[in-house]
Order: structure tokens, then sequence, then C-alpha cells
């Protein structure tokens, strides 16, 4: 058995795989950490104690490997960890060790809404089992395959050589997209794809021949599209306008545009799509609205670095359930040829293009777990697969 934790921002998520099974035996995700946590558990798993009030990720990640452990049918062997910033030096899945752990610390800053969670769940795993093998997947790896222009900033050479470059994530998202796809429009998936990764962290990835090719996301979580509450790329005077016009010093910048802006920004509403498309307040349909179009825009630019289209794909929490803003997407790129059937739009895929549309349009669940549980499953068995 294989047991993932999926460490976000303010949730968890735990699936627990067996052999080459595609489904998880059980899954636990727990939303609202820092707040008032939600459990939410799918499977023949029954957690007898109440989830700990209000806690940290460490606090949760604690009680619910206290409550594993206790299961008389748990044989694991091995755990696969999210990582979100594995560097320019991972292009694929790695065991974890003290050099390694080391390693990821020092890229804290450039994640630090989530690189802290994932050393949280390793070490909280390391008190219950020590010496069990631990496996980190990082969402930047996927992206290594980029070519040098699509991960270099125009910025003195000497700061690139130091490591700033456009990493990408979600990486472990569109390599599953990658992965299912050929399953779903064969010898097409092999072609140029974009695939929109859309939830509260939102991306999108440019794909050739099931390669990441270029993406939206740079340095840090914080680039490209607009999502919950990260404002997304803006102009860096704005940056500098704040702190020495305005007065606002790095940390308070810092918080205002990861944790005050994008939707709920934009909207001085809510940062849940659901909310704010039962809202009445017009500010409330403009973020959606700015949404679509910063979607629609940044697809044009992928592109534009694929040289044509072959099939876009929605995935992530918005992606898979918002068919509102699926439609208002597919309708600013109907020039590239989405033409989006409204019926099977509402369904929710996983094909959702009309018929005769010259675009494969399709709906496909996020499935990092499944594809941390594969990485771990052929690191422990025959190394790294090759990308």
């Amino acid at each position: 058995m294989i047991l993932v934790l999926n460490a976000g921002s303010s949730s968890l998520r735990c699936a627990l795989f067996e052999g080459g099974e595609d489904s998880a035996i059980w899954r636990v995700h727990v939303a609202g950490i820092g707040g008032s946590p939600h459990l939410m558990v799918t499977g023949d798993l029954d957690l007898k104690e109440d989830v700990p009030p209000a806690g940290d990720l460490a606090l949760l990640v604690k009680w619910l490997l206290t409550c594993l452990r206790r299961l008389p049918d748990l044989h694991l062997r091995a755990v696969g960890h999210r990582i979100v910033h594995g560097g320019a030096r991972h292009a694929g899945p790695a065991r974890i060790d003290g050099p390694l752990i080391a390693e990821l610390k020092t890229l804290v800053p450039l994640a630090p809404g989530h690189q802290l969670q994932g050393l949280a769940c390793i070490a909280a795993v390391e008190e219950a089992w020590p010496g069990l093998p631990q496996i980190a997947c990082f969402d930047t790896a996927f992206h290594r395959t980029q070519d040098r222009l699509a991960q270099i900033e125009a910025i003195p050479r000497v700061l690139t050589g130091d490591g700033l470059l456009r990493f990408g994530f979600h990486g472990l998202s569109y390599a599953h997209i990658a992965g299912v796809l050929p399953k779903l429009i064969g010898e097409r998936a092999k072609g140029r794809i974009v695939v929109a990764h859309l939830g509260h962290g939102a991306s999108l990835c440019a794909l050739a021949g099931g390669r990441s090719a270029a993406t939206t996301m740079g340095l840090t979580t914080l680039g490209g599209l607009m999502m919950g509450t990260r404002s997304g790329t803006v102009d860096p005077g704005l940056v500098l306008h704040l702190i020495q016009a305005r007065g606002m010093a790095p940390s308070e910048v810092a918080d205002l545009l990861s944790l005050r802006s994008g939707l709920l920004g934009v909207s001085g509403v809510s940062d849940d799509v659901r909310v704010l498309e039962a809202s009445a307040a017009p500010e409330a349909h403009e973020a959606l609205d700015l949404f679509a179009y910063r979607v629609a825009r940044e697809t044009g630019s992928l592109v534009a670095a694929l040289g044509g289209l072959d099939a876009f794909v929605f995935t992530g929490g918005i992606g898979e359930n918002a068919a509102a803003i699926r439609a208002s997407v597919c309708a600013r790129l109907s020039f590239l040829g989405l033409h989006l059937d409204p019926r099977l739009n509402a369904e929710g895929g996983p094909r959702i293009d009309s018929e005769g549309s010259p675009i494969p349009l399709l709906v496909i669940p996020a499935g990092e777990e499944r594809e941390i549980a594969e990485e771990v499953s052929h690191l422990i068995d025959e190394g790294p697969r090759p990308r």
C-alpha cells in the first residue's frame, strides 16, 4: 500500500492506494485548516475521533496518522508527498533524506504558502513511522522539459544563473492529464494541448507530445492567472508604487497580492465561485468575467507558444464544476475553434464540445494523488520514470 499526502495552503488530501488500482481504497479531505476544519471521507474508513478544532496543519496530520495507525490491515510500502517547489534540480520524484529536506527548506521563500506544509507532513510521518520510505513528488518537476526560452526571465544573466527561473507549478496535475488524455482522444493527445487547472490556485499549461512546453506560473505560485485570493501577474511597477509611493512594507504587499486579491479582491465578496455566481453584487460578476477573460488571454499566449491548438482541457475544482466559467472561457476562444455543447457542458463531460467542433473540449478530474502514487510505486520498483 502507498499512502499519499497532498498538503495545500489551507487543506489536506490523504489517499491510500493498493497495487495497480486506479482508485484509492479511501480518501480523506480536510478543508478550512487554520479556521474551521471540515472533514470529508470517501471509502471504508471510520475516523472515530473528532477533527482537532481550528488546528494548524501539523496538528491535523498528527491526528490523522494516529487514526490510521490503528487500522489492522494497514501495511505501507511508502508515503508519497506532494511538494510544491523542487527547484531546478529535480525533474522527477526523489527519496526523502536529510540533505533533501535541507534543500527543500531553502525553497520556502519561493512557495511560503505551501512548502512548509509539505515539510510538516514529512516530519509527522517520520515521527509516526520512523524509517518508512518517504518520497517527494514535485509540482515543478513536470515543467523541466521546457526549452530554455520558456524558463528564463528578461533579467540580468547573473540572476538567471543564480536560479531565478520560471519553474511552473501544478505539474502533478498536468502529468496526470497527459497520462489519461490518450484514452479519451487517441493520437490527438500527442499534439498541441492547453490544460486549464482552475481552482483556488490556477494556472495553464501548454503540452506538446505529452510534455510541458510552457506554463503561466513562474518563479513562484503567485504569477500567471488571477486566482481565489492571489493576484496573478501584475505590472512590477505596481509593486514598486505600493512600496515607494504608498509606504507599504514588502510583507504588506505580499499579503495584499497573496491573500487579498484575485476573485476575493476584485469582488469584495468571496473567493468562492459558487458564492460569486449566487451573488447579486455587480462586483461579484465582474470578478468572474475578469477570471474568464484572463484564462482566455493566457490561453492565447500558450497557443502562440505551441504554434496551434489540437485540444483544450479543463481540470481543478473550478474547471470541473463551474459550467458557466467554462462557457465564458470558450465563448472568448471561439475564434480558435472551441465550440461548446451547452447540454454536455451542463453534464460535466468528459467531452463537452459540440458535434463537428474542430477542437475537442474536455473536462477531466484532477488526479494529483493518483499521479503521486504511480510515481512512488515506479521509483520504488524501477527507479525514476523518463519524462
